[in-house]
């Protein structure tokens, strides 16, 4: 049982990195942008999230994510939001409610503001980020709260452009891979309110996956998101998203120290373009 909950705690802190793709790219003077062809006013996402235990696949929760239009600080943006929660059978185990929210301007995709909620056990925590891009760099606004209640505050400066868990996967899912190879390297500088993280992607080439819940078949990239810690090398997840415009994530096999996990797409809705990869 043990294992079990520090199973749920690490899907806990890997599951809003699900939907992490591709390719940063410098800051600019358009504040980071990219031309949006990928998402548009209210998709909505929903996973299932099942775990192995003892040879048995069970299903220890799930995650929805939303994508509206909406207004920050006057400025017209996509408002999205990630959700992940444990089911009630384990809860008396471990209880696992994360709401993550992020803002992006609807125009460039820059992001503008990102917070993320956390209740894992008896832990709770808040990260936010507030973002500005002073001199065409990114400048970052960090503030955390741990479970001890203690507050942070720290301010960054960057070249680069740098992305939280949300919207990477917004900037990321407008990316081509029409020119990429099989073992391309693509690196994703990715903040939190406490450090930037040392991860990339290694692209694997296609395969094709049908989803059991609406025994829909589709052509699918894939890559392995790999993180560096503790002197090493670690792949974390290898992920399945739909070869077309709308690069939906439909499946994720997640490899832990400590046992493995899947999360699979069990619908989606509002989609914009049509699933061209889609196998009949």
């Amino acid at each position: 049982m043990e294992m079990m909950t520090k199973t749920i705690r690490t899907m806990g802190r890997i599951l809003p990195l699900i939907l992490l793709t591709l390719l940063p790219l410098k800051a600019q003077g358009q504040q980071c942008s990219t031309e949006n062809k990928a998402f548009s006013d209210g998709e909505h996402l929903a996973y299932d999230l099942y775990f192995n235990w003892k040879f048995v696949w069970l299903k220890v929760g799930s995650a929805t994510m939303t994508t509206d239009l909406s207004t920050y600080q006057g400025q017209p943006v996509f408002r999205t939001s990630l959700t992940t929660r444990g089911n009630n059978k384990l809860d008396g185990v471990f209880v696992m409610r994360d709401t993550l929210l992020s803002y992006c301007h609807a125009e460039t995709l820059a992001p503008l503001y990102f917070r993320k909620g956390a209740l894992e056990g008896k832990r709770y925590y808040v990260d936010e980020l507030w973002y500005t891009y002073p001199r065409n760099n990114c400048r970052l606004k960090m503030h955390s709260i741990n479970s001890r209640g203690e507050e942070k505050w720290q301010e960054k400066e960057y070249s680069d452009c740098i992305y939280d868990m949300m919207s990477i996967f917004l900037r990321a899912r407008n990316f081509d891979a029409s020119t990429m190879k099989k073992g391309d390297i693509i690196p994703i500088p990715i903040s939190d309110a406490t450090r930037l993280n040392n991860s990339w992607l290694v692209y694997r080439g296609k395969e094709n996956y049908k989803i059991d819940s609406t025994k829909e078949k589709f052509r699918c990239l894939v890559f392995s998101f790999f993180e560096h810690e503790d002197g090493k090398n670690h792949e974390l997840i290898r992920f399945f998203v739909t070869d077309d415009q709308n690069h939906i994530p439909v499946r994720l096999d997640l490899f832990l120290s400590f046992g493995s996990a899947k999360v699979y797409l069990n619908s989606y809705e509002g989609v914009r373009s049509p699933l061209t990869s889609k196998i009949k």
